[in-house]
Parts: structure tokens; C-alpha cells; sequence
């Protein structure tokens, strides 16, 4: 039997301390390097990253996007055409490319992926998109691991503008969520907002997401008037009202285009 390939894991932090655990448990050898970071129990410490590719087929960069292009450059001299490269960070696709290029000229295999939910939760399990040349590769492998693996194209920084994409609406519902609950608690009414979000949430579906998007096409004009009240609301309770100003942009410019049509 051939035995399973050797994973190289640079970068032991919360998210991968988790996968290299995971992937250790499954009976594959892990090979970790992290400058901070000691290494987790079942994980084979290296002396550093290009210490770890070298004893390793897979090498897979889960560390903080600035710093990404600069192990993918630590680690490129020890890269060889066997290896494939899978940098998980959250980058931008300009980025991603640049990381391919420094790995693609040593003749090994990149892949970009996007994790798309939280890997302290998940672990390797972690629901992930790919693209590159290696992504059919990294689909493989991981799958093998339990990662349910989508390969989105074959260029890199295909997986991470999907997961951007993304971002922009989870993180903003974030964003808008928090400054509509600071705006309730200077009101005196944060329990009762809470609640009714979460209601909201609850009974979420296709409907809310058509109404949500066609409803602010159709009724701009009105709802133009009604987030320029919202402003001067929160700056009224001192609230920076980051989002809502950007709504009322946002609804103007539907307006204007609407009227110009």
C-alpha cells in the first residue's frame, strides 16, 4: 500500500493548531512550523518552514494574510515539482496570484482556498472553496480528510474572490447589527431590538432575501428619506452612523439611476 502523503502545516494558531490535530488523528504524519506557536500534541515540530516542506508532499500556509506572500517566499527554495502548495489564508485574489507565481516558479502545484466557515468549529471538516492549478489535487487529498471541498476554476484567486464576495454581506450585516443595537441602547430599548433581529433572522428565507434586494430598487426614493432620518438620529444619540450613511448613499445612487433611466 502506498502510504498516505506527509502534510506540512505552517502555521499553528487557532485555526491551524485545529486542522493539523485533525489530520494527525486521521493517522497521517503532520509536520508543523509556527515561529510563536509550539507545536500540538501528535504534530512533529520543524525547525522552520522550509524544514517542514522539505519533509513533506503537501504544504498548506495558514497564517495571517499579511504575512502569507512572505512564507510563501521563505518556503519557495525547498518547494519542488512534487509538492503542492495550498495557501488557506484570507487574501485578496491579486494576492493569492502573486503567492502563485512565487510557487508556480519552483515547478510545484498552488492552490487557493477559501475556508468558509470557522475553523475552530470545523476543524479540517471546514466547508472550503479552491482554484488553481492544484485545486483538483487539494480536492483529493482533503477530501479524504473529511473537507468538503468545491474547486471553483482553475485560476488562482478565484476561491478567495468568492469568499471576499461573501464577506461583504456577512460582515456588514455584522456591522449594521452592531450599530443598530448601540443606537437601542442609548434609546433604552437594546433587549427588545435584539429580540426583534433575531426573529427576523430566525424566519429568514428566499422571500426576505428578493424583498430585501428588488424592495430597494423599486422603493429608493422613500427609503432614501427614511435612512437620512436614521443618520441624523444616530448622530443625535452620538452613534457614528458608519452604515446607515452608507445606506443613504447607497439608496441615493439607485434613486439617481432609476431617475435617469
Amino acid at each position: 500500500m502506498t502510504a498516505p502523503p506527509a502534510i506540512a502545516v505552517l502555521g499553528l494558531g487557532e485555526a491551524g493548531a485545529a486542522i493539523a490535530s485533525d489530520i494527525a488523528r486521521s493517522g497521517n504524519r503532520v509536520i508543523g512550523y509556527d515561529p510563536v506557536q509550539p507545536a500540538p500534541d501528535g504534530i512533529e515540530a520543524a525547525a522552520s518552514a522550509p524544514a517542514a516542506a522539505a519533509a513533506a508532499a503537501i504544504v498548506v500556509s495558514v497564517n495571517a494574510s499579511a504575512v502569507a506572500v512572505d512564507v510563501a517566499d521563505a518556503v519557495a527554495p525547498a518547494l519542488e515539482p512534487r509538492h503542492l502548495y495550498a495557501d488557506l489564508n484570507t487574501s485578496a485574489p491579486a494576492q493569492k496570484r502573486a503567492i502563485a507565481a512565487i510557487v508556480e516558479a519552483t515547478g510545484a502545484s498552488f492552490a487557493d482556498v477559501a475556508l468558509m466557515e470557522p475553523v475552530p468549529d470545523w476543524g479540517v471538516r471546514t466547508p472550503a472553496l479552491a482554484s488553481g492549478p492544484g485545486a483538483h489535487e487539494f480536492q483529493r487529498v482533503f477530501g479524504a480528510f473529511g473537507t468538503p471541498v468545491t474547486v471553483v476554476g482553475d485560476e488562482p484567486g478565484l476561491a478567495a474572490a468568492r469568499k471576499l464576495a461573501r464577506s461583504v454581506y456577512m460582515k456588514g450585516q455584522a456591522a449594521a447589527i452592531a450599530e443598530a443595537l448601540a443606537a437601542a441602547e442609548a434609546l433604552g430599548c437594546e433587549e427588545w431590538l435584539y429580540g426583534d433581529i433575531e426573529s427576523s433572522l430566525t424566519r429568514a428565507d428566499g422571500r426576505l432575501l428578493r424583498r430585501l434586494v428588488e424592495g430597494s430598487r423599486r422603493h429608493a426614493a422613500r427609503r432614501v428619506d427614511e435612512m437620512a432620518a436614521a443618520v441624523e438620529m444616530l448622530e443625535e444619540l452620538e452613534v457614528e452612523p458608519r452604515v446607515a450613511t452608507a445606506s443613504e448613499a447607497w439608496l441615493r445612487s439607485l434613486a439617481a439611476s432609476q431617475v435617469s433611466r
